[in-house]
């Protein structure tokens, strides 16, 4: 006996998370009807080299069918489909696209680039949630999915282990209703089910028909603002999605301002341990040439390569010192990984 297939589905619902988000998407998940007339596509930052068991965790709380996300999948009704590992999350003409390109705000998955496919998909057939988590991923998304006339919905941040990420969304979108996790449910319900019967098919832009890798090798539109990514280190220009701020370099590395600070404040550490090193290492070698010395009977001469290791040594000193004080400059924006 044959089988029947899902339903198309008639809309998107997007769900972003990040750190404390697993707890609030349990409690969502545990309230969605079964019959719910949209996808369910849901990012969750998680580390590139993890086996990802979030699909099993989300499966338990729903009575929803819930599998990792392929692609070229049609996205079904009442289907919840979730981001894997180190692939960014998108969806264009009714089906999963997957792809590994540039990170954004560090992470891979993101939840901008979901967010960003929605509006352009579904337009006012789109969903966008956005959960507990740090930093701002997701809130220029929410920007987009509330001007192409869809609904942003956002975790509130008293309710939130991690507030971060449910803020910068209100500040994105002021007019977005905030909502303990568990009552998101309701909401979504309610709005999923005023989508059309039939959804409407989207036309694909000349721009929408090219591989999303080369879509992404276009330059930014905005201006350049004399900042290099922390990625690849070329060149960022400024973008603007209505009063959020991001910068974009040449090959699709995106930022908002906390995640830059914070990739630049990784990238000076780095090039403190670096130096660490290198000092360090120089005192090892300045030493070795005076022991060489030394041992044939070059005392004078020994004792400049001596005196030359110790000032490595007292530079190497000063930069552990400001790599181990207690707190580090970042740590306003560290709320919570993720």
């Amino acid at each position: 006996m044959d089988v029947p297939r899902p339903a198309p589905a008639r809309g998107i619902v997007a769900l972003g998370a990040s750190a404390g988000g697993i707890e609030a998407l349990q409690r969502l998940m545990r309230e969605l009807p079964e019959e719910l007339p949209a996808a369910v596509c849901l990012v969750v930052h998680i580390p590139a080299t993890s086996r990802s068991v979030l699909a099993d965790i989300i499966a338990r709380q729903t009575p929803l069918p819930v599998s990792p996300a392929v692609d070229g999948e049609p996205l079904a009704e009442g289907h919840v489909y979730v981001a894997p590992p180190d692939l960014h999350l998108r969806v264009r003409a009714g089906r999963i696209q997957l792809d590994r390109g540039p990170k954004e705000n560090g992470v891979r998955p993101a939840i901008d680039p979901l967010f960003r496919s929605a509006a352009d998909a579904y337009a006012e057939r789109a969903i966008a949630a956005v959960l507990s988590g740090s930093l701002s991923d997701g809130a220029g998304g929410a920007a987009v999915i509330a001007a192409a006339g869809g609904t942003v919905l956002v975790q509130d941040p008293d309710d939130a282990v991690v507030p971060s990420m449910p803020e910068s969304a209100l500040a994105a979108v002021p007019g977005a209703r905030r909502f303990a996790a568990a009552d998101l449910a309701d909401e979504i319900a309610r709005v999923a089910d005023a989508f059309p019967p039939t959804a409407e098919e989207v036309p694909v832009s000349a721009d929408d028909s090219l591989p999303p890798l080369q879509q992404l090798r276009r330059v930014a539109a905005g201006p350049p603002v004399g900042l290099t990514c922390p990625e690849c280190h070329g060149p960022l220009w400024e973008l603007r999605e209505g009063e959020v701020v991001r910068y974009r370099c040449r090959v699709g590395h995106a930022f908002y301002e906390d995640a830059l600070l914070e990739g630049k404040g990784a990238a000076i550490e780095s090039a403190l341990w670096m130096a660490l090193e290198a000092l360090e290492e120089r005192s090892e070698l300045l030493n070795a040439v005076a022991d060489r010395l030394e041992t044939g009977g070059r005392a004078s001469s020994a004792a400049s390569f001596r005196e030359r290791a110790r000032g490595a040594d007292e530079r190497a000193e000063l930069v552990r010192g400001v790599l181990t004080v207690d707190e580090h400059p970042l740590a306003p924006l560290r709320e919570g990984s993720g």
